[in-house]
């Protein structure tokens, strides 16, 4: 599956909603934040990496383009309707792709389900 532009959280004000109002599941290799119901028909995913946690922007974009790779592969197991900020660490450049996608399947897996639609 693609990783089409309306999956991207790209505004500030819904990246600190996710913050603010979701909770976090910690990783080896990421941080996760989710907020459920954003009303998107999908699961919704930023991707962040700091220089103090990750390193130099060489070491910061691999990370996040790993980290959004993993996304796209296990995008199916993300509840749809949930926002996701996903926060890279520095064990998300060298980890295995085996190990990166476990790990994103099981906090996907400890989400909660998406809410009902209601009629």
């Amino acid at each position: 599956m693609r990783f089409r532009p309306e999956q991207h959280l790209r505004r500030p004000g819904e990246i600190r909603a996710v913050r603010e109002h979701g909770r976090r599941l910690d990783g080896r290799a990421f941080t996760l934040w989710w907020k459920p119901d954003s009303g998107a028909p999908t699961a919704r995913v930023c991707v962040v990496a700091s220089r103090a946690a990750v390193g130099s922007a060489v070491v910061r974009n691999r990370a996040k383009r790993r980290l959004r790779e993993v996304f796209r592969r296990q995008q199916a197991g993300a509840p749809a309707g949930c926002d996701l900020l996903l926060i890279a660490r520095r064990a998300a450049t060298t980890a295995p792709w085996t190990e990166l996608e476990r790990q994103f399947a099981d906090a996907c897996r400890r989400l909660p389900p998406a809410p009902e639609a209601k009629p």
